[in-house]
């Protein structure tokens, strides 16, 4: 990203940020903010700025975001709440994300035959996890019934780290089918060694880190800045110390995020305040970066083949594997296909494509046939789900009676709130 580029980006953030509250209001997200930013002001046609999504920078960027993300929303789910809900949310993640990822890998060997499964695998991976950032305006409606809200957050919050582990397995797959040699991810009983080693190391640093934390905060050594800091700096160690000893960062951070707010409890929203507030603003100048170097190169190279994958992937592919996964759970037909359709792809999916063209390289077709479908149903996500937020959460309150208003409207208890 040059100095342009970079100057467009700050100008983009400050007037998003003075205009956040008229943005909200009228259903247009950051995401689709910045996207749209990055594409008309640093495209390589006619941009003022260039970028690289080769370049070093901007993937060692993309990888500590989603490391910081992460270990932010492992963090903060809050245990007691967690198992309020733990029906619904156990049934979406062991049930419905399997389903979707088998789901979307068969629909890519059907419309890209010609693509080797580890490929398909790839695309399916990468865009089974959700995004709360993109249903923000769902998740913050208190109109809605607060179980919805809650196990819609708590599942976006969890499934892109469950994911991860598949998405690099398919890419090591994907860098042996396709000759690809240097890669950094290990399949078969490597990958399983680099998940042990990665899920180990995150929960040691966050264990030691987050009760030398505790230590200090409980006997006022640390002031609230520098816990923040401290809890940031840690979110970071988990990574980069799985990186260096052969492990998965990735897990290593989301294993991370789970032990440090065991360990932390009722302090870990505070604690990781800046954790997230770092990672969320990482994650807008990404979608600046998605707009100006991934819209226009895959939309050049659209066909009917790509735009059936991304149509089918955010319907039937999302939403058949949640009806099944929440049968016998009795929430109504209009909740299931609440739940069904705000399963919005966001941040994690880009990050998985810029990883896939960092390890498979960016020259082989069959690599940018996914990237490109990727980044395809991307786009068309964003603007969906961004636009059918308010309108749609209006028809589902109307039409649920009193009666299913009350079986998906549990309140918390105390110990919840």
């Amino acid at each position: 990203m040059n100095e342009a580029a970079l100057a467009a980006l700050s100008v983009v953030i400050f007037g998003w940020a003075i205009l956040s509250g008229w943005f909200a209001r009228h259903n247009l997200t950051g995401p689709l903010v910045f996207m749209v930013a990055g594409l008309v002001l640093a495209n390589s046609s006619w941009g003022i700025g260039s970028i690289d999504v080769e370049g070093s920078t901007v993937h060692g960027m993309a990888e500590i975001t989603l490391a910081l993300l992460l270990f932010g929303d492992a963090s903060v789910v809050r245990p007691a709440a967690a198992r309020h809900d733990l029906s619904l949310t156990t049934r979406l993640l062991a049930i419905g994300l399997p389903l979707s990822i088998v789901a979307g890998a068969a629909l890519a060997v059907l419309v890209f035959p010609s693509l080797p499964l580890a490929v398909a695998g790839l695309i399916a991976a990468s865009l089974a996890p959700t995004d709360a950032a993109l249903s923000a305006s769902v998740i913050a409606d208190e109109r809605l019934p607060a179980r919805v809200r809650r196990v819609l957050n708590v599942e976006s919050g969890l499934n892109d780290g469950i994911a991860t582990p598949v998405v690099t397995f398919c890419i090591a797959a994907a860098a042996t089918a396709l000759g690809v040699v240097g890669s950094d991810f290990e399949h078969g009983f490597g990958a399983l060694g680099q998940l042990l080693v990665g899920a180990a190391v995150g929960a040691a640093v966050a264990f030691v880190g987050g009760r030398l934390i505790a230590f200090a905060h409980q006997r006022g050594w640390m002031q609230s800045g520098p816990r923040q800091l401290a809890t940031l700096a840690l979110a970071l160690l988990a990574f980069l110390v799985a990186s260096e000893a052969g492990g998965n960062p990735f897990v290593s951070a989301f294993v991370g995020g789970f032990v440090f707010g065991w360990s932390a409890r009722d302090d870990a929203v505070e604690a990781v305040e800046l954790t997230e507030l770092g990672g969320n603003l990482l994650s807008l100048a990404l979608w600046f970066i998605f707009g100006a170097a991934f819209v226009i190169p895959a939309f050049e190279d659209l066909d009917a083949r790509i735009v059936i994958y991304a149509v089918v992937s955010l319907t039937v592919v999302r939403m058949v594997p949640v009806a099944l996964a929440l049968i016998g759970t009795r929430q109504g037909r209009a909740t299931v296909a609440f739940v069904g359709w705000f399963g919005p792809r966001g941040l994690a999916s880009v990050v998985f494509a810029l990883l896939a063209i960092e390890e498979l390289g960016g020259t082989d077709p069959r690599v940018m046939v996914a990237v490109n479908t990727i980044a395809v149903t991307i786009v068309f996500s964003v603007i969906a789900h961004g636009i059918t937020a308010r309108p749609l959460a209006t028809r589902y309150l109307s039409g649920l009676n009193s009666t299913q208003r009350a079986s998906v409207d549990v309140p918390a208890s105390e110990s919840d709130r």
